[in-house]
């Protein structure tokens, strides 16, 4: 059994040679065979009775280290004044330091001493010189070395070739190990320049490779690294030194067949969290992930909120609000006395001026909650010793109690007070360690819980449920935009009281552009002490849950009931006719409100209307006398059989099918208008060639010649034609697009600009709002349809395809999006997985409009023709 580890070493410490030896020491005499690590600050021993402690010697503490003056022998004499005894009958505890004058015999047993004496002599001497000079000089030698050992081609499988190799590091927590990394057409490999690891070598199957993830270091790119996720949820993080080739090895990765990875886009995450799909659980490990940080790493270790307030009450009422934490504030700012307190030092100090002067996740943090799992981290971190036993974590009341009071504590938590797989396991002294004992006279044991908790399991399960409520998942994006999104940093920071030192945020400091040495090193010191604010993600606001969309289309009558829904995979077709319908291209089409009759027009100037039950066409009309083209129609409900039908040559047409007659023509706009909606208050919206939106009044039932100058409420102007507009159903929101790919959000309230939000590369054909008025979904020519978050104008998620995008539509379940090379692609509306492609014109797809029901969508596109399509009802 081996009991050396990387963690009994300095962080930083190299470990370069591994040789069989015995050792004395002189007061006893007694000689105990082992194996002796050289390592860039210490001689490390390890016994082979696993019973004995294992010895380390400082460089620093060494006398004198000579051979041996027996000609005959092979021993090396160490003269130190303190050496360390650490695992003592295998335990963990804190080290014994000895602080005496001893002599260490060393006798080699399959190596000369003469072999190794140059290179230890070398390390004693640098150990005099300061930290970082000392740190540079260890990495030169091991680079050194390192160069000397080579991949051994015979680890490899028949027919598997070498695609790269490079030097890298393995991170661990509190640990790095170099090694030789290769990249081959089967494998990746690992290879330690040393034999601290379980086996010769690592190799991961490029096919169960599930995510490859780029990381930084220490707050830099340029340290950067991988992290693979593999197996079973098996992970290895691999730093270089320089971007360039840890982005050679990503891309040559990406080219290899038999990589087939899982697909994680943040905006189809993003999504999948809002409509209920992934648990806030998962979605806060999403967001780490995404932020740099990882459980290989302590100094960006995965933070998860305190949601829970109260931990003094028998019985945990996950239905009250009081008993969650506001999670729209730091935990900083939850106590208004203490931050009373902490802006006044704020407004009396220097710049660069910080609230805090204590993170909310460090590596002391980390363990502090987790000690009890991690002791050897822990002993680590702090050379030897556990931290005193009234400082530790004893107690859940105690700790949440501190974070609320203390001037120097803004803790949050770690996912492992949510992971209901771990069970609870770092809440139990399940090693039976001794943490000392506190002021009361009481041994530091398991710790304590609230009163509402019956065991570690229960405790975990009720945070996790607390974690899913409603409250945490309808106030969670609040505490993202704080961790990861726009109130991390800047002007947006200070009004949230959410800023922290300097040296925690990325790029307040370049360390490669530190040439002194010893300062590089005191400001890496810095960073891992003060803690490290997250990667930003989110530059706007991050949107709210929603939930299930399906549930809350329902609860507002938005969709049938959830028992019942349309399976769009049993799709068929109905043809209203087997010849051309229209003469010229079929632009617009709708479903009446009954679902009786479908009505289209297009460039042939012509009306039709169809009995979708019978098949039969019902009326034919040529709205006008001469040839012009029509682009649009909608059916205003509140008008009976009246159709509103946009011209290109700037008319709105109002035409009465039953009277047979056109009831209103008037002239819109100076050219095409390209876009109609009609809002349910009775006011109709215009969008035209000519630049502008134009918000008219209309009159009431039955309609009446309109009134151009009483009738004109607004005219939103605009620098580019406008294309396409749609109306949220709260009449709350427009949204407007143009042929150069800008997007505009206005409130139809008052009819003031909102914002500009990211749009296409060139015209947007089609915009729709969500049933729920959180959304919306466009498509362009640019191949792209998108989801922005209709509040903040958040991008959620993106698509590309292979052809321009010329229409879409919703049904609350799914989105129907229309190509120029006449497919309609169906879209799981809360997965975002491609369900179905249908070709349903020979031409390209212009227009679709869904029934109020969701059974049927009516189609047209270039070829002339109109179809309904109809659905099974899954029951």
């Amino acid at each position: 059994m081996v009991k050396f580890s990387l963690l009994l070493l300095e962080p930083g410490e190299y470990y370069f040679e591994d040789y069989i030896a015995s050792i004395s020491i002189t007061k006893n005499d007694t000689w105990l065979n082992g194996r002796l690590k050289v390592c860039s600050l210490s001689l490390v021993f390890d016994p082979k009775d696993y019973h004995k402690p294992i010895l380390k010697i400082p460089f620093t503490q060494c006398g004198s280290i000579t051979k041996s003056s027996d000609e005959d022998s092979n021993i090396l004499n160490i003269i130190c004044k303190q050496y360390i005894e650490m695992l003592d009958h295998n335990v963990l505890e804190p080290y014994k330091f000895i602080n005496e004058l001893s002599l260490f015999r060393i006798d080699l047993k399959y190596a000369r001493v003469e072999d190794c004496l140059s290179l230890i002599l070398q390390l004693h001497r640098a150990s005099s010189l300061q930290t970082a000079e000392h740190r540079h000089m260890a990495a030169a030698i091991a680079y050194g070395r390192q160069t000397l050992i080579k991949f051994d081609p015979t680890w490899l499988e028949l027919g598997e070739n070498i695609i790269m190799e490079e030097v890298g590091q393995k991170i661990t927590p509190l640990s790095i190990n170099s090694g030789r990394i290769v990249l081959t057409s089967l494998h990746v490999y690992f290879q330690p320049f040393n034999n601290n690891e379980v086996t010769l070598y690592l190799k991961i199957e490029l096919s169960e490779i599930k995510r490859i993830i780029k990381r930084r270091f220490l707050l830099q790119q340029v340290i950067t690294g991988l992290e693979f996720e593999y197996d079973l949820n098996s992970q290895l993080y691999l730093t270089f030194k320089n971007t360039e080739i840890r982005d050679n090895l990503y891309d040559n990765l990406l080219n290899q067949s038999k990589l087939k990875m899982e697909k994680h886009e943040r905006c189809i995450m993003t999504l999948k969290w809002q409509n209920g799909a992934l648990s806030n659980y998962d979605y806060l490990l999403y967001l780490n992930s995404l932020a740099d940080r990882t459980v290989n790493d302590l100094t960006q270790y995965p933070v998860f909120p305190w949601v829970v307030a109260d931990y003094t009450s028998s019985t945990l009422d996950l239905s009250n609000s009081n008993t969650f934490r506001d999670l729209t504030k730091p935990i900083g700012a939850l106590n208004p006395e203490r931050l009373l307190k902490l802006q006044d030092r704020y407004n009396e100090m220097n710049e660069p001026k910080f609230l805090y002067g204590s993170h909310y996740s460090t590596p002391g943090f980390v363990l502090f909650y987790l000690v009890r799992k991690y002791p050897q981290y822990m002993l680590c971190l702090q050379n030897g010793r556990f931290d005193h036993p009234d400082r530790m974590f004893n107690s859940i009341s105690d700790a949440w109690r501190n974070v609320l009071n203390n001037m120097s504590d803004f803790k949050e938590l770690v996912p492992e007070f949510y992971d209901t797989d771990q069970c609870g396991d770092f809440l139990s002294n399940k090693f039976a360690i001794d943490f000392g004992v506190r002021h009361d006279g009481r041994k530091v044991g398991d710790v304590e819980l609230p009163q509402w908790a019956s065991s570690p399991v229960d405790f975990i399960s009720k945070l996790r449920q607390a974690l899913e409520s409603d409250y945490v998942s309808n106030n969670l994006h609040h505490w993202i935009d704080l961790i990861f999104g726009f109130k991390q940093n800047g002007t947006e920071a200070i009004k949230a009281n959410n800023v922290f030192y300097y040296l925690c945020y990325e790029g307040a400091v370049d360390l490669n552009n530190v040439r002194d040495w010893n300062q590089r090193h005191a400001l890496e010191v810095q960073i891992m002490e003060f803690g490290q604010i997250p990667k930003q993600i989110f530059e706007k606001p991050h949107p709210p849950r929603t939930c299930s969309l399906v549930k809350d289309f329902q609860q507002f009558g938005l969709l049938p009931n959830i028992e019942q829904y349309w399976n769009w995979n049993n799709l068929s077709i109905l043809k209203l006719f087997t010849t051309t319908i229209h003469r010229d291209t079929a632009t617009s089409v709708k479903i009446s409100e009954d679902m009786q009759t479908v009505w289209s027009v297009g460039h042939d100037a012509m009306l039709k209307v169809h009995c979708i039950s019978t098949q039969k066409q019902i009326r034919n009309v040529v709205v006008q006398g001469f040839p012009v083209k029509f682009n649009d129609i909608i059916l205003p409900s509140i008008y009976t059989s009246t159709a509103l039908i946009a011209t290109m040559h700037g008319s709105l047409i109002v035409y009465d099918i039953d009277c047979c007659r056109i009831t209103d023509d008037f002239r819109a706009h100076e050219d095409s208008i390209s876009c109609l909606a009609w809002s349910k208050n009775g006011f109709l919206i215009t969008g035209s060639s000519d630049c502008t939106v134009r918000i008219w009044k209309t009159p009431q039932a039955p309609w009446t010649k309109i009134e151009l100058i009483t009738s004109l409420k607004a005219e939103l102007e605009h620098e580019n034609k406008v294309t396409s507009l749609a109306l949220s159903m709260d009449n709350k929101l427009l949204a407007t697009g143009t042929d150069v790919g800008e997007i505009f959000l206005w409130s139809f309230l008052d009819y003031s600009f909102i914002q500009q939000i990211p749009g296409h590369s060139d015209s947007v054909n089609k915009l729709s709002f969500s049933r729920d008025c959180s959304k919306l979904l466009s498509c362009s020519d640019d191949c792209c349809f998108k989801v922005f978050d209709s509040n903040s104008g958040l991008e959620l998620y993106t698509n590309t395809l292979k052809c321009p995008l010329k229409t879409l539509a919703w049904d609350g379940y799914h989105v129907f999006v229309g190509g120029e090379d006449g497919n309609m692609y169906l879209w799981d509306l809360e997965k975002f997985e491609l369900i179905k492609k249908v070709l349903t014109h020979s031409g390209g797809l212009l227009n679709i409009d869904v029934s109020n029901d969701g059974s049927m969508i009516a189609t047209t596109g270039k070829d002339r023709y109109v179809y309904v399509w109809k659905t099974s009802f899954d029951t």
